[in-house]
């Protein structure tokens, strides 16, 4: 797998500082972040995505909350 960079949030911490990795090969985001709290994610829920999705989140994902700075280090989108 190879990673590249792409930021962290400005003036935080040495520590806890959410951060933005590209897998190159796959261009998927990697990405380090506040996890949303309860409330959060139940709002996620009721608001849900598209009609046959389940409003659940599996044990194996999680929903970040990625702070408003971090916006700038992602990537444009790629029409595929």
């Amino acid at each position: 797998m190879k990673l590249r960079f792409l930021g962290i949030i400005p003036n935080s911490p040495d520590t806890d500082s959410p951060t933005i990795w590209l897998e190159e090969e796959t261009g998927d985001l990697l990405i380090q972040s506040h996890r949303a709290t309860e409330a959060e994610v139940k709002a996620c829920q009721e608001i849900g995505s598209i009609p046959g999705h389940g409003t659940d989140v599996p044990d194996h994902k999680v929903i970040i909350r990625l702070p408003k700075v971090m916006r700038r280090y992602l990537p444009p989108h790629d029409s595929e």
